[in-house]
C-alpha cells in the first residue's frame, strides 16, 4: 500500500503527464526557450509544474517547492517538493516518446518519498525511505549482476559537461570491452528508474541537479542498489537551490562500485 504523500504526488504527477500527452499534438507551435546552450524548456515544462505545485498546495500548504522552471519557493523549510515536470525536455520537443515527470519530498536533504511517471508507457514508479521500490505497486529490485561482465550501462551528455568530453569518451571506450553496451537515453530521472526495477544494471552522469535525481536516488537505494558520486563518496544531500551540478553512479552494490572504480581508473573522475 502507498503512503498517502506518495498517493498524493502521484496525483500530481499524473495531471502534469497529462498536460504533457495534450500537447503531444503540437509540438509544432509550442513557444520554446534556450535556458543555455543546447538546454531547452517549453512552455509545457512551465504549465506541468504549476498543476503539480497546484495539486500538492492542496494537502500541503507549508511545504516548500524547488521546481526547475520555478526555482526555490518557502526557502529554508525543512521539507520540499523537488519537482522537474518534464525531465526529457529534448525528447518530448522531437517526439521521441522517452520523458518523465519526477517529484521528490525531502527532508533536511533526504529524500522521503519518491514518484517518476511514464506518461507514454503509463508506468508509475514509486519509493518511500524504508518501505521499498515497486513500479505500478509491485516490488521491483536493482538487477543481480556481480561486475561489469554483459552489464547494460546509461549515461548522459549533458551540455554543460561537454568540456570534459574526453575523459568522459575515455570512460565509455575502456567500459565496452567489458559492457555488453553503453546506452544514452535522454532522461535522468527515468535512467535511475530503470536501474531500481532492472531494466538498465548501472548509471552514471554528471552535470545533474537535485530535480534530476532527487527521486531516482531514493528509488535506487529502495530497491537494493547503491548510489555515489565519482569518487565514491555519499550523494550529496538535495539542497535548497538547485544550482550546484553533481556527479552520479548506481547500480546495485557490486556493479556501481565496479562502475565508480573505472571511472576513477579512467581518469574521468579527476576532471572534477
Amino acid at each position: 500500500m502507498l503512503k498517502p504523500a506518495v498517493n498524493v504526488m502521484v496525483k500530481a504527477a499524473r495531471q502534469a503527464g497529462n498536460v504533457i500527452l495534450r500537447n503531444m499534438a503540437k509540438l509544432d507551435s509550442l513557444k520554446i526557450v534556450e535556458k543555455a546552450r543546447q538546454d531547452y524548456a517549453s512552455e509545457v515544462d512551465s504549465l506541468a509544474e504549476a498543476e503539480i505545485i497546484r495539486e500538492l498546495r492542496r494537502a500541503y500548504p507549508d511545504a516548500g517547492f524547488l521546481g526547475e522552471e520555478g526555482g526555490i519557493v518557502g526557502k529554508g523549510r525543512s521539507s520540499i517538493f523537488v519537482i522537474d515536470p518534464l525531465d526529457g525536455t529534448s525528447n518530448f520537443l522531437r517526439g521521441f516518446p522517452h520523458f518523465c515527470v519526477s517529484i521528490a519530498l525531502v527532508e533536511n536533504g533526504e529524500p522521503q518519498h519518491a514518484v517518476i511517471y511514464d506518461p507514454i508507457r503509463n508506468d508509475i514508479f514509486t519509493a518511500s525511505r524504508g518501505s521499498g521500490a515497486q513500479l505500478n505497486e509491485k516490488k521491483i529490485r536493482v538487477a543481480e549482476r556481480k561486475d561489469l561482465e554483459g552489464c547494460t550501462i546509461i549515461t548522459g551528455f549533458p551540455p554543460r559537461e561537454r568540456e570534459r568530453v574526453a575523459p568522459h569518451l575515455a570512460t565509455i571506450g575502456d567500459l565496452l570491452a567489458t559492457a555488453e553496451d553503453v546506452r544514452r537515453t535522454g532522461s535522468a530521472a527515468l535512467d535511475l528508474a530503470y536501474v531500481a526495477c532492472g531494466r538498465a544494471d548501472a548509471y552514471f552522469e554528471a552535470g545533474v541537479k537535485a530535480w534530476d535525481i532527487a527521486a531516482g536516488v531514493l528509488l535506487v537505494r529502495e530497491a537494493g542498489g547503491k548510489v555515489t558520486d565519482f569518487r565514491g563518496g555519499t550523494a550529496k544531500l538535495i539542497d535548497t537551490t538547485g544550482a550546484a551540478s553533481r556527479q552520479i553512479v548506481a547500480g546495485n552494490l557490486k556493479v556501481a562500485e565496479a562502475l565508480q572504480k573505472r571511472i576513477v581508473e579512467s581518469g574521468y573522475a579527476a576532471a572534477f
